[in-house]
């Protein structure tokens, strides 16, 4: 137990001068923050990982088969023999369409279809919604929910937070004495999935009843009827439409919803999955004093994102990524872990988000287990090799194993845009260049913590900076309560060039 508690904490020495009794006098300080990942490497995760990659391999170990069959038949051809009646005999004309058969079989079903990502659309809050962080703090007094300590504490959060002054937010959470009000979640659910489900139709052309699959993620607002429910009704999708609702699985059930998505295409080939991913702040927000509730306050951020998923062969050529990977690492069996976000209610019984100050040190391990798990997915031989080979020849079992580069495995990535200083820790554990951190800070810059909808928006930036070439890959990356850590890993299977991109270009 000594050694485990060892991996999480820092202790620091603190010389504190000389006491009253003419003494030295220190102190020990322990620092939380995200575990060493050069320090261990735990290898179920990355047994895990080439399991994955053999399971995703098997289906294309049969080709080879019917190819040797098929090529030994055309092998027995001569150029005499192609024009010769004597060969189209009614056994070998059998035997060829057989092969032939199996192989068109073999391709088209057999394996497994590629998903694609047709399109997405990031939804832009009207104006009059935008707020300053100066009049966040105004309007927070005016309120009265908060007394001074707690005023003090949420403007020092988010003066160190990363949020610019163009993000978004209700103002009927600042209302005195403000409760969460069913009618007002409703409302603003309404807008934002709305909003970005339009701007996607526009986007693509696609008609609503051919929507196949709907997949709607909000974390905190659970209705009923249900939010995708909403959807359905106001856009007249198909009865036959098999419809979700993901809730309470915080930031990182976007990545939930594409890996159930992906699932629900290849049960239904042919198909197109729409998902939708916001958060409702109005029923996020906290009008106390606990410090540790405040918090999710200063960050969390108006947002919504609609993304449109198939598997049909021919949208391939119209598409812009093609999903590749999809790792999700659930750390809830650890108690800490799974009380580290949680929604309560405080001694006053005002309801809220809890965020434990063990948060990063267990987003910390999360995030290890996953980036383990995908590394054999995603790195190339050379950085196996030598990953390997360092486990195979330490010397001693104090050594630190080979770390890969993460780096080579990815053009960009969309890391979610929590807070400026979980980036800080994950930039630095994972040696990542200012360059693929630009995403992520800009879209905390400008419009904070949207939750599960954050990785595309950071997308969005990338597609409205021209830097999405074909072959591309990109890494979506998001943590969330539970705890979990996911990742998506999508190809670009064209350049992309959207100078004009909502939400970037408000125009």
């Amino acid at each position: 137990m000594a050694r485990r508690r060892e991996e999480y904490l820092s202790p620091e020495i603190v010389n504190r001068g000389i006491n009253n009794s003419g003494s030295p006098s220190f102190s020990v300080k322990v620092n939380r923050g995200l575990p060493d990942f050069l320090s261990s490497v735990n290898l179920k995760y990355v047994r895990l990982g080439y399991r994955y990659l053999i399971n995703h391999g098997k289906y294309f170990a049969v080709l080879p088969v019917l190819l040797a069959i098929i090529g030994t038949q055309i092998g027995k051809l001569t150029w005499d023999g192609v024009f010769s009646l004597e060969y189209y005999n009614l056994v070998n004309t059998l035997l060829f369409l057989v092969c032939l058969s199996m192989f068109v079989y073999v391709y088209l079903d057999l394996t497994p279809r590629s998903t694609y990502l047709v399109d997405f659309a990031c939804y832009l809050p009207p104006n009059e919604l935008k707020i300053t962080n100066e009049e966040y703090i105004e309007l927070a007094k005016k309120s009265g929910q908060f007394n001074d300590a707690a005023i003090e504490f949420q403007q020092q959060v988010l003066k160190n937070s990363g949020i610019g002054d163009e993000t978004y937010l209700p103002r009927v959470i600042f209302r005195p004495n403000y409760r969460k009000d069913l009618g007002d979640g409703r409302e603003e659910a309404a807008m934002l999935m709305f909003g970005a489900v339009e701007d996607l139709f526009a986007a693509t052309g696609i008609r609503p009843k051919d929507i196949r699959i709907l997949i709607v993620n909000c974390g905190v607002l659970n209705t009923t009827p249900s939010l995708s429910a909403m959807i359905i009704n106001r856009y007249k999708l198909s009865h036959t439409i098999q419809s979700f609702n993901i809730g309470g699985m915080g930031c990182a059930a976007g990545i939930t919803a594409v890996d159930l998505a992906n699932d629900l295409l290849n049960a239904y080939p042919g198909s197109y999955a729409m998902i939708v991913s916001t958060e409702v702040v109005s029923f996020t927000w906290y009008g106390g004093n606990e410090m540790d509730m405040l918090l999710p306050n200063c960050f969390l951020r108006m947002g919504a994102a609609a993304i449109l998923l198939s598997n049909r062969r021919l949208d391939r050529w119209r598409s812009k990524y093609q999903l590749k990977q999809l790792v999700r690492t659930h750390k809830g069996t650890d108690e800490r872990s799974f009380r580290s976000i949680q929604l309560k209610e405080d001694s006053q019984r005002k309801q809220g988000l809890s965020v434990s100050k063990d948060v990063i040190e267990v987003g910390g391990h999360a995030l290890k287990a996953n980036i383990t798990t995908l590394g054999p997915l995603v790195l190339p031989l050379s950085e196996q090799f030598h990953f390997f080979k360092s486990l195979l020849f330490k010397k001693t079992g104090s050594s630190k194993p080979y770390i890969p580069d993460y780096k080579l495995a990815f053009e960009h990535v969309c890391i979610l845009a929590t807070s400026k200083k979980v980036l800080d820790e994950i930039q630095k554990n994972l040696d990542l260049t200012d360059e693929y951190m630009e995403a992520s800070r800009k879209t905390l810059e400008r419009f904070g913590n949207t939750s599960s909808s954050s990785i595309w928006y950071e997308l969005a930036y990338l597609e409205a900076k021209n830097r999405i070439k074909n072959g591309d890959r990109v890494w979506q990356l998001a943590l969330g309560s539970g705890f979990k850590c996911n990742s998506v890993v999508w190809r670009a299977v064209r350049t992309v060039r959207q100078m004009k991109r909502k939400p970037w270009n408000e125009n």
